[in-house]
């Protein structure tokens, strides 16, 4: 956090950081407030840091650092309207709780939630997530008893979940529930074993969180089941500001725009919902090396991204549906 702000500090920004460590640069004040909500956590395991062959190497090039620098940039000769906000968000990588503080907060005018979509694409979808641990309790049989084991019933009843999600497979991956099995860890204390399995599901728009838990299999084992993670699916629509002007700055910048929907879950999922304003995912990098050894940035990826957004906010600054008072109009007196 350090290092953003310093960053944001020489370009003129005023910035601040909240109680839950999310970090703020701002410029302009006024109506309407454009946001670019990036995330500054990584995935665990260190990346060495180098620029090498016109690429920035190291853990979090791509996801999402690369993002943030972008906007920092974009933004630095921002002169509003408006106000402009750049969110280095925490825990995007865990349990997404930088931006379910910001949700309670007052919502922007817009939002781009910074993710990896290539220069040249705007995501405007991400499925939803429900992580579970299931607890199977039993006694403790012998290995040659035709009785199963604890584990052997926790592992019957993850394929029962998969089974459900198979019956829900269609040729778009977008629209599929998948389901996939995290960790078994079983335990004996005298007679008494426990099984404990870690299950992740990948939820399509149209289905809810609330709904999945209603269809899991409650047989074999009837286990005890605690929500980890829980994020609703999210599809924005393709035509509000946010999508045109990323849409309209790519375009600018000589490509074709590609609209993502995307698989895994982002902050977006957490945001636009609460805040019911124009949203879309949009950043720099190559997303297929998200979270992995080879995870870099081209300079040249970056150069672009930098220009798109910055184009991109000076449209939003100037877009009057974003500039509409959101007081309920008064009651006339009759």
């Amino acid at each position: 956090m350090r290092e953003f702000r310093e960053l944001a500090d020489r370009l003129g920004y005023a910035t601040s950081v909240d109680t839950i460590g999310n970090g703020f640069a701002r410029r302009g004040r006024g109506r309407p407030r454009i946001l670019y909500l990036g995330h500054i956590d990584t995935v665990t395991g260190r990346r060495p840091v180098r620029h090498q062959g016109g690429r920035v190497h190291g853990r979090g090039a791509v996801d999402a650092k690369g993002g943030i620098a972008a906007a920092l940039c974009a933004g630095a000769a921002f002169d509003g309207p408006g106000e402009l906000t750049v969110v280095a968000a925490v825990g995007e990588e865990t349990d997404s709780r930088g931006a379910w503080h910001l949700a309670t907060r007052r919502a922007p005018d817009c939002v781009i939630v910074g993710e990896p979509s290539g220069w040249d694409g705007v995501t405007i979808g991400y499925k939803g997530e429900l992580q579970l641990a299931a607890t199977f309790r039993g006694r403790r049989t012998h290995y040659a008893s035709p009785t199963p084991t604890t584990t052997d019933v926790a592992l019957d009843w993850t394929a029962a979940v998969r089974n459900l999600a198979a019956a829900r497979h269609t040729e778009s991956l977008f629209h599929s529930l998948t389901a996939k099995t995290v960790s078994v860890e079983s335990r004996r204390a005298g007679d008494s074993e426990t099984t404990r399995v870690l299950v992740d599901l990948r939820i399509p728009p149209g289905l809810s969180t609330q709904e999945l838990l209603g269809l899991l299999p409650t047989e074999p084992g009837r286990p005890r089941i605690s929500v980890r993670i829980r994020a609703e699916p999210i599809e924005v629509d393709r035509a509000n500001p946010v999508v045109l002007a990323l849409s309209s700055a790519i375009r600018s910048g000589g490509a074709r725009p590609t609209l993502w929907r995307k698989s895994g879950t982002a902050d977006l999922n957490v945001v636009a919902p609460a805040w019911k304003v124009p949203a879309a995912a949009y950043g720099p990098g190559d997303a297929r090396l998200d979270h992995t050894a080879r995870e870099s940035l081209a300079n040249s990826e970056l150069e672009r991204s930098v220009a798109v957004l910055r184009t991109a906010f000076e449209t939003l600054a100037r877009d009057p549906r974003l500039n509409r008072s959101r007081r309920r109009p008064k009651r006339r007196h009759r």
